[in-house]
Parts: C-alpha cells; structure tokens; sequence
C-alpha cells in the first residue's frame, strides 16, 4: 500500500481480514490520488468489485486532499448506516489530521467491522 511501509500495510491487511471475517463483508482501502472527483472515483473503485459490491465498504483515503470517502454497497449499507460512517469518519480524520495514516485507518477498518458485525 502507497505510502506506508512494509509492516504498517502488513497491520491494515491484517485489520482488513478481521473485519471481514467478523462481519461477512468485503473492505478495501485505497490510499492516493483520486482520478477526477475523489466520490465518483470511490464509486467507480466500489463498481469494480463486480458481484462482490453489494457486500463490499471501501474506503478511499486521498493522501493529498486530505480527504475520505467510505462507500458502501446495497447489503452493507443495511448494517452501516449513513451516520454511523460518517462518525467513523470523523474519528479517522482526527487520526490523520495529527499525522497518524494508519491509526486512523486501523480504527476505521476496526469501527466499520464491529459495527456491521453487531447488527448481522
């Protein structure tokens, strides 16, 4: 993953995995620039997932923007609310305003598991 070394993107796989397993969703995190507007372009990312969308949450991360975009597809939506991404948002924002890149990205991945965990 751009922008982090070896053992950090080891840590946000290992987050990832365990989100997945716990919650029966599909996570994945896109660290750089976006092409175009950074939402259409977390869009497209999600669309790519093919079948696997409607169970998928991606999060984009625009390193240089200094912003985040969480999507989320038809099935997952049902177990994060709007709101409930919006507050892990903000946390992870929080994170990364301080300088903390995968901090931030560990309790989000983290958040959002638990989360869709605890309404399966």
């Amino acid at each position: 993953m751009r922008g982090l070394t070896a053992a950090q993107a080891d840590d946000v796989r290992r987050a990832l995995h365990t989100a997945e397993r716990r919650s029966g969703l599909r996570f994945g995190v896109f660290l750089g620039d976006p092409v175009g507007s950074r939402r259409h372009f977390a869009e497209r990312l999600h669309a790519a997932l093919g079948e696997e969308a409607d169970d998928a949450v991606v999060l984009l991360v625009d390193l240089k923007g200094r912003a985040l975009e969480i999507v989320t597809g038809e099935n997952a939506r049902r177990r994060l609310s709007d709101g409930s991404c919006r507050l892990t948002a903000m946390s992870m924002a929080t994170a990364f305003s301080v300088g903390d890149l995968v901090g931030g990205l560990l309790y989000g991945i983290g958040a959002l598991g638990e989360q869709a965990t605890a309404r399966r």
